[in-house]
């Protein structure tokens, strides 16, 4: 779900509609996702050959402490902010795009033949975005959990 919800803010949205290329909710869901992925390839890209610094550990672990410079609050809880910082983000443009979208006609030839338009498919989406979301969000928290009974583990022993 993530992987489509992106593929579609970025090729069927922002790609398509030129007009809402530099609105800040893009930059918004953009920043979201840059800082999530930044310190993710870097931490999966060490552990496939072996190795893992500390320090990109650490900023996996904690992006809160990059941003803010406080004393570590919990691990792994970057998601816990930016997740819905990059939900916003996107349903903020998809709501910005509808009249776009119907003014263009946008898509009206791949939606001819169904009973829908791409204009009212938005719509569905917008509204059933926080549901699927929070399917997503609430997975974060139990890996999170799952994540940090194994560190107290680790840490007790």
């Amino acid at each position: 779900m993530q992987w489509g919800g992106r593929v579609h803010f970025l090729l069927a949205i922002v790609r398509r509609i030129v007009e809402v290329q530099e609105l800040p909710s893009v930059f918004v869901t953009l920043l979201a996702w840059g800082l999530i992925e930044v310190i993710r390839y870097p931490h999966y890209a060490l552990n496939c050959v072996g190795s893992s610094l500390s320090l990109v550990t650490y900023l996996r672990q904690d992006l809160i402490f990059l941003l803010s410079h406080l004393p570590c609050v919990t691990r792994y809880t970057a998601f816990i902010l930016l997740y819905p910082m990059g939900l916003a983000g996107e349903m903020w443009l998809m709501y910005q795009a509808l009249p776009l979208i119907k003014t263009k006609n946008l898509y009206a030839y791949f939606f001819a033949g169904l009973p829908i338009t791409y204009y009212n498919f938005v719509k569905v989406l917008l509204a059933c975005y926080p549901f699927m979301w929070l399917k997503l969000y609430l997975h974060l928290f139990k890996q999170r959990k799952a994540k940090l009974g194994k560190q107290h583990k680790k840490k007790r022993n």
